[in-house]
């Protein structure tokens, strides 16, 4: 994929994570309209194409003054994500030579590698997290939006453990994807499934956008960097 091809892509995914927070905010105090509401023009605008590297450079410094609204990331993880995929995104359109380009972007694919990476082995670590426990808390106590009969899972702990495995094996060896085109859409596609299930199962939609909005860096920095190192 080429560095304009993936820019564009990521332009149009995170425009779509900003339109799905914006709207999300429509019934939020005013002020929290007035800031996710502009949100939502400007990602319009860079969905349609218009003036993106400027609309991008309005966008970061949107998102510096929502951060001090609300004193931080607002959602946590999805915002993070999104607000580096909307940094290097912005960086790539304004450095001065394609090389620099080329880093800025480069960066956003490993910190996604990373995210994954650093994920599985926090688990993996955890004793909790090895005997299924963990999943099962997350089932039986979450604030989040679970539904009873998922909630009735907790009394399945080979299934929990299954599940909880499962997790940290697949966040653990996600960088061994990169080792060709098709093991890396395959990686990709259990990356996204798995996301769909926690927004499907636990309200954590946002989380779904935010890091799909990053994928187009890491298909390009495979054909980009490990083609040539590993053919």
């Amino acid at each position: 994929m080429p560095l304009e091809s993936a820019l564009r892509l990521t332009e149009i995914l995170l425009a779509l994570t900003f339109v799905q927070q914006g709207l999300e905010h429509m019934r939020r105090p005013a002020a929290e309209r007035l800031l996710l509401g502009l949100r939502l023009v400007l990602a319009l605008l860079l969905l349609g194409g218009f003036y993106t590297q400027w609309i991008c450079l309005a966008l970061v410094v949107l998102a510096l003054c929502i951060l001090h609204r609300f004193q931080g990331p607002y959602n946590g993880g999805s915002d993070r994500i999104g607000l580096l995929t909307l940094c290097c995104l912005t960086l790539a359109h304004f450095l001065p030579n394609q090389e620099l380009k080329e880093y800025a972007f480069g960066y956003l694919a490993l910190q996604l590698v990373l995210s994954y990476f650093v994920s599985g082995w926090v688990k993996i670590v955890n004793r909790e997290w090895r005997q299924g426990t963990a999943l099962r808390d997350v089932f039986l106590f979450s604030t989040y939006p679970v539904s009873e009969r998922t909630r009735g899972w907790v009394n399945h702990p080979k299934l929990l453990w299954v599940m909880s495995w499962a997790v940290m094996l697949f966040e653990i060896f996600f960088p061994l994807s990169l080792v060709s085109h098709v093991s890396l859409y395959i990686g990709l596609a259990i990356a996204a499934l798995f996301h769909l299930a926690n927004a499907l199962l636990f309200g954590l939609n946002r989380f779904f956008w935010a890091w799909l909005a990053a994928y187009p860096s890491i298909i390009w920095f495979q054909a980009r960097f490990f083609d040539g190192v590993l053919g």
